[in-house]
């Protein structure tokens, strides 16, 4: 088993893609080492404006990232994309990668393309999303996105992990406004009516500024109220619209350093927060052991199973906490 060294997080804060690729491959692989590096580069992060980009599959989330991964770099910034794929069921590794994703920008130096599979995460994301998020804000790029998986409604994970995060629908898909109901909505920095050169563009933008108009946009507890994202009508092929939503991104990005802390640490609460649930249910998961391989906890599940006890009381029983 391949063992990330002591000098991996030097070289990655020197900027040392290599070392930051390989970093983020043994995070992927929970390999020896990895979460120590992690640990030392983190500090040396917090400067990179992370930009989530989400919305159903076929909205053309991959063509509108390209897009704006050409603009950033027409003004020469260095731009990181971290692309979360469907996990292949046979090798667990993501099922389209980065070999066919975004070719043009294959020999640029400053452009860092990353693939990771979901690997069975729910929410659009796969659970070493943030790491290699904080890999690459370590390794010196001032600007990353991070497209999701196009799980549709459930991708709501994305806004604990952006600063801003772009929500792309497109007119064709039945009922785009339907598609937009369940949190994706609420979550939206900017909302953007890709392939607008279509039929039905029109009527997708007019029911959205009616629903933007007529919808309320409530905050988190603890969250001040949240403006309506900029609308925005783009048809990334042919890069009409794009450079409305650099705008409007780069406007997100100057807003006042105290805000931007403010969600940091919001962010912070949701991502501690998922990781001890992840903690657990694997701990959990070794506890209960599997049909071939029961763990301590086997005869409880055959207990349940059984009706002789509770799902709540074995919980209890499992976490040591009792109510």
């Amino acid at each position: 088993m391949a063992v990330i060294g002591a000098d991996v997080a030097d070289r990655v804060r020197a900027g040392d893609l290599v070392a930051a690729a390989a970093l983020m491959r043994a995070l992927d692989d929970d390999l020896p080492g990895a979460r120590a590096a992690l640990r030392a580069v983190y500090p040396h992060g917090g400067h990179a404006f992370i930009v989530g980009v989400t919305g159903a599959p076929g909205v053309g989330k991959s063509t509108l990232v390209d897009a704006l991964v050409a603009a950033a770099r027409a003004r020469s910034e260095r731009v990181a994309v971290v692309a979360v794929d469907p996990s292949s069921p046979f090798s667990g590794g993501a099922l389209l990668g980065d070999r066919v994703r975004m070719q043009r920008h294959a020999t640029d130096d400053g452009v860092f393309i990353r693939s990771l599979a979901t690997r069975g995460q729910q929410g659009g994301l796969s659970r070493s999303t943030t790491a290699a998020v904080a890999v690459l804000d370590a390794a010196g790029f001032p600007l990353v996105f991070i497209e999701t998986v196009g799980a549709g409604q459930a991708e709501i994970d994305v806004a604990d992990a952006a600063d801003a995060v772009v929500v792309v629908t497109a007119p064709g898909l039945g009922d785009e406004v339907q598609a937009l109901k369940a949190g994706l909505l609420e979550i939206a920095d900017v909302l953007v009516v890709n392939k607008g050169d279509r039929d039905g563009a029109d009527r997708a933008m007019a029911d959205l500024t009616t629903m933007l108009a007529l919808a309320s946009r409530p905050s988190r507890p603890g969250e001040p109220p949240r403006a309506a994202p900029a609308l925005i009508r783009a048809s990334a092929t042919g890069g009409n619209g794009v450079a409305d939503i650099m705008a409007a991104i780069d406007a997100l990005r100057a807003a006042p350093a105290d805000e931007r802390a403010a969600r940091r640490r919001r962010q912070a609460v949701r991502q501690i927060t998922a990781l001890v649930g992840e903690q657990a249910r694997a701990a959990a998961s070794a506890a209960i052991g599997t049909e071939g391989a029961p763990g301590p906890f086997a005869s409880t599940v055959e207990e349940v199973a059984a009706r002789k006890l509770d799902p709540w009381s074995a919980a209890e029983a499992l976490t040591g906490k009792t109510r």
